[in-house]
């Protein structure tokens, strides 16, 4: 019997779809009542997970992944399949994986087969499975088990396969028998009637669907997992998913290399401390930058008769060697980008039909895909990025959206490059960008609902206005231009753009 099933309330892990589509239609989910039925489901899947040999100590844990899908009202995918996916994540497998394949009384061995190749071979290779792995192991106690139930969920509305509502009640009764007899149950009844015919559809299922799907994970379910956000609050959950979508699509139409500067675009003078500046060796060091005057005659062999040769291929990748000098200086240049939100966004909190998501989800995806692409350019630079929220007058209207501003730039508030911050006025803003000019050069973007003045003789001020669904351009002086695209969404990625060529 088939069943529609969409997003229970209170899940403690997240699907961002109601109904997955599947084949042209609605996924629809095997419902088995009969409690006889759904033991059964339970006891073969005990014993056809791959990945690990099953014993006494794979009872528990799986079955504790298994009772939070159900009891969270999400369809539960073969048990096997649950438990593979846990010992994968969690390197279990590594220790515990099977010399000899297992052969269970009644599987079709040729099921077996394409199940290791297609749907485990996948998750072996799956870069993204990896990274989830990664996260899920910093987990502890509840939260690995819900942690894994989100993975589980997530794969499954991906790859588009189907599962079984049954009543929870079932796995909680195996949970309190002892786990040996809850093997040799599942063994018996394999020896006496053989797998279920829903066990074997689900299987082939999942295979088929396997085999379809590029990578089980998108890199919006690892990013949850790495904030742990896959577990908190649902609003939150879906606004981080939304600003991390939007950010990929306007990541997807910018240039790969660094853009050419803008024609005119303000300088600011900056000082150039000592400690930015290392000489290289001495004479006979060896550095891989330098003048060709400066080529170590050895690299002269990788020059070849086809272009381009192995030559050109170092030169690009910056792998050929040179001499340096005591006089060679290296700088590395401190520069910091700061981010701005006025108070009156609380306004931008506002869905227009033209863009996909709202005004401020545009606004902090573009934010951090200025932050990626600063990031992957800039690299040999010493990079600080600051996010400023302005108060008014001591209440914090954006108080969500610092919370996802941490969220999003976590990697460099933990390594100290990094700031979210609240300052109670314009006043304050100013104060705290002159004090970042005395060390670095600073870039800042300061967006607001009105035009307003900002101009610094040390930084370069980069004003955004939403007052719609196109953004406005102005250099701090309070006055705005509108940019051409074809739609809405055009016009912000070439605002990200436009703030590229000003800054890089």
């Amino acid at each position: 019997m088939g069943t529609e099933f969409g997003i229970s309330v209170n899940t403690g892990y997240k699907q961002i779809s109601e109904n997955g589509e599947f084949k042209g239609g609605t996924m629809e989910s095997h419902e088995l009542r009969d409690l006889d039925a759904a033991k059964r489901y339970i006891l073969e899947g005990l014993w056809l997970q791959r990945a690990v040999k099953p014993t006494a100590a794979t009872v528990r844990p799986t079955l504790e992944w298994a009772m939070e899908i159900a009891s969270s009202g999400h369809p539960l995918p073969p048990v096997g399949f649950v438990a593979d996916i846990g010992h994968i994540a969690f390197g279990a497998d590594a220790e515990y994986r099977l010399k000899d394949p297992l052969h269970v009384p009644g599987w079709p061995p040729t099921l077996a087969r394409t199940y290791e190749d297609h749907v485990l071979g996948k998750l072996y290779a799956d870069w993204m499975f990896e990274r989830a792995g990664d996260a899920l192991r910093k987990y502890q106690g509840k939260d690995r088990v819900k942690g894994i139930a989100y993975v589980i969920n997530q794969i499954r509305e991906r790859v588009k396969f189907t599962g079984v509502l049954l009543p929870p009640a079932v796995i909680r009764g195996l949970l309190t028998s002892n786990p040996d007899d809850v093997l040799s149950s599942g063994w018996d009844g394999l020896m006496r009637d053989g797998p279920s015919e829903i066990q074997i559809s689900l299987y082939e299922e999942l295979v088929a669907s396997a085999r379809r799907t590029n990578e089980v994970l998108a890199k919006e379910d690892v990013d949850a997992l790495e904030d742990k956000s896959a577990l908190g609050d649902m609003g939150q959950y879906v606004a981080l998913r939304q600003i991390r979508q939007t950010t990929a699509r306007i990541e997807s139409r910018l240039p790969v290399r660094p853009v050419k500067p803008l024609v005119g675009r303000k300088e600011v003078p900056t000082r150039v401390l000592d400690e930015d500046q290392y000489p290289v060796g001495g004479y006979t060091s060896i550095s891989n930058r330098g003048s060709i005057e400066s080529l170590l005659h050895s690299q002269l062999a990788y020059m070849e008769d086809e272009s381009p040769d192995l030559f050109d291929i170092k030169f690009v990748r910056d792998e050929l060697f040179y001499y340096s000098r005591d006089e060679n200086q290296f700088l590395r240049r401190r520069r910091a980008f700061v981010f701005v939100l006025f108070p009156d966004l609380f306004a931008a909190r506002f869905k227009d039909p033209e863009l996909p998501h709202q005004r401020i989800v545009m606004l902090m995806s573009s934010i951090l895909a200025l932050f990626r692409r600063i990031t992957e350019w800039l690299s040999t630079d010493a990079i600080r990025f600051e996010v400023l929220f302005v108060q008014d007058g001591g209440k914090k209207p954006l108080a969500e959206e610092a919370t996802l501003m941490e969220l999003l730039l976590r990697e460099p508030i933990e390594r100290g490059d990094g700031l979210v911050t609240w300052v109670p006025d314009k006043e304050a803003v100013v104060t705290h960008l002159n004090r970042l000019a005395r060390l670095s050069q600073v870039h800042c973007l300061a967006a607001a609902t009105e035009p307003f003045e900002m101009d610094m003789e040390n930084a370069v001020v980069t004003e955004v206005i939403i007052d719609g669904a196109r953004p406005e351009v102005g250099n701090g002086d309070g006055m705005v231009t509108g940019l051409e695209g074809e739609d809405a969404f055009d016009v912000w990625q070439e605002t990200v753009l436009r703030v590229l060529q000003l800054w890089v």
